[in-house]
């Protein structure tokens, strides 16, 4: 249940996920916060060229962030740069830009997600020191789902309950979870070795790292519904992630 607006909230960690043009001068900015979840905040005065929050509001970067307002739309108050993660640059930093824009359409507002924040923040780590950019992805992207109660079941067959078997076909049905291979149902075709890679967060096998891509590109896009992801695209056409 999203937390009631308070009139101030100081020193709350956070990133910023988008901003945008307010008015001549000034910049609302969609932020992930550690205890209020997805939330707008509007920096007055931030397009000017000595305001002191126009170097600080990157996506990327860990912030302390202060702002009051009762009001859907709250005045940001100050932002501190916190340090700590290493700039993101190439495909890494798409990979990044793929996770806000995630955030931005899968999140509510005002709705706490401390452990997705721990998610997030370690997979920015991860976006910068590792090259495995699509086994990242994956592991961000079932924890999100997992913390919008939509967990994946990924070690027994939804139909019967009997643990996978890796050399076993599966169909994964959307809102229901693996069953053996039958023509009769839709669903994303994979096998079982597949599923219990991903539940051990293991990527190694090309055949998982493909049929994991298709499963979780096929999910993320039914609990989106006529939602898009741009960045989805400029990833493809660099390293079919």
């Amino acid at each position: 249940m999203a937390r009631e607006h308070n009139a101030r909230q100081g020193d709350q960690p956070g990133y910023v996920l988008h901003t945008y043009p307010y008015r001549e001068t000034s910049l609302i900015v969609e932020v992930f916060s550690r205890d209020f979840g997805r939330l707008p905040l509007m920096a007055r005065g931030a397009r000017r060229p000595k305001s002191a929050v126009r170097g600080l509001l990157l996506s990327f970067q860990p912030l302390s962030l202060s702002w009051f307002g009762k009001a859907e739309l709250r005045t940001l108050h100050s932002a501190e740069w916190q340090g700590g993660q290493p700039l993101l640059q190439g495909t890494a930093l798409i990979c990044g830009f793929y996770l806000n824009e995630l955030l931005l359409k899968l999140l509510h507002r005002d709705d706490p997600h401390e452990q997705l924040f721990l998610y997030y923040q370690e997979t920015l780590q991860e976006l910068a020191r590792r090259t495995d950019y699509a086994a990242v992805l994956r592991r961000f992207e079932i924890n999100l789902l997992k913390e919008l109660g939509y967990a994946l079941t990924l070690e027994h067959d939804a139909d019967s309950g009997a643990a996978i078997e890796p050399d076993a076909p599966y169909r994964y049905v959307f809102e229901c979870g693996p069953v053996r291979q039958n023509n009769g149902q839709n669903g994303v075709e994979l096998w079982g070795k597949t599923l219990l890679d991903m539940a051990a967060n293991d990527y190694g096998d090309p055949v998982t790292l493909q049929q994991s891509k298709a499963l979780m590109r096929a999910l993320i896009n039914h609990y989106l519904g006529e939602g898009t992801l741009h960045t989805r695209q400029i990833l493809k056409d660099l390293l079919e992630l």
